[in-house]
């Protein structure tokens, strides 16, 4: 079942609360692959039914980032939903998520802000304002759909986290479930962005899950010195790549490692051309 407004959504999970059945709430900004599916798939499997959301939300892109580019397949997408077995796919526009006139800056649109130790690093550092977009529109469909549990994916590990830290800090009462990564066969995390990648860049980008997976068996070999890891990075990268960080952090809240530990994640993003990938692991 396809909606598009707010009333409509409110109006079947009234019905369904009625009804004591439990309501799983999968947001995503469309372009639907496997890993996405992957969510619907758990939600349905937890919950008696389940929600899609499919919004490319406007205040979580930063200047001369590609909101305008960014790949819009509502009716495939709306197939692969009803295919799993979700119950509703909800795709607002952004007058009805964010109001007439929508002017989206927080000079006039109250903003969720998460901590600033959250998200002053990896993709924070560089998208400044990105979580603050994340929170907000997620803050809003957790008051839309009002779901008992929630399903993101680990390979948006530090959204993942943060969105975790909004929920404790701001007592909503939904339970957040994640949900491991879903690689190609070749290792590459599967991404809505994989689609701007030419197959020569697709064997490029195989260098993220490279380096993670061999940070790993290091660690698993008794390395646990982080420029020791780190160093065994370059040599999986060359001239098509640019790398943006290779970064060890805490899996709870984001902290330096300079020790790696079994509570560590290795973080990792890089451009191959113009796209922007990342991708991590947990060492543990």
């Amino acid at each position: 079942m396809l909606v598009h407004t707010i009333d409509e959504v409110r109006e079947k999970i009234e019905e369904w609360k009625k009804q004591s059945l439990t309501v799983g709430l999968v947001p995503t900004m469309g372009a639907l692959h496997d890993g996405h599916l992957s969510l619907i798939k758990k939600s349905v499997e937890k919950c008696d039914k389940t929600v899609v959301s499919v919004f490319v939300n406007p205040i979580q892109f930063c200047p001369g980032e590609d909101l305008d580019k960014y790949p819009r397949t509502l009716d495939a997408d709306e197939k692969l939903c009803n295919d799993a077995g979700a119950d509703i796919v909800f795709a607002p526009s952004p007058k009805e998520m964010y109001g007439e006139g929508h002017i989206l800056s927080n000079d006039f649109l109250t903003y969720v802000i998460p901590p600033f130790f959250y998200t002053n690093k990896l993709c924070g550092k560089s998208r400044v304002g990105h979580f603050d977009g994340v929170c907000t529109v997620v803050n809003k469909l957790f008051n839309i759909v009002q779901p008992d549990f929630a399903f993101f994916g680990e390979k948006d590990r530090q959204q993942l986290i943060i969105l975790k830290k909004m929920v404790k800090d701001l007592n909503i009462p939904v339970e957040i479930i994640p949900c491991p990564i879903v690689r190609e066969e070749s290792g590459l995390a599967l991404s809505s962005r994989n689609k701007y990648l030419s197959d020569d860049d697709k064997i490029h980008a195989l260098a993220l899950s490279k380096i993670l997976f061999n940070i790993k068996a290091c660690y698993n070999k008794g390395i646990t010195d982080v420029k020791a890891l780190t160093e065994t990075a370059y040599s999986y990268l060359n001239e098509h790549h640019s790398l943006e960080y290779l970064e060890f952090r805490d899996a709870q809240d984001l902290e330096e490692k300079k020790t790696a530990d079994d509570n560590t994640i290795v973080f990792i993003a890089l451009k191959i051309g113009d796209v922007r990938l990342i991708d991590n692991i947990a060492l543990k």
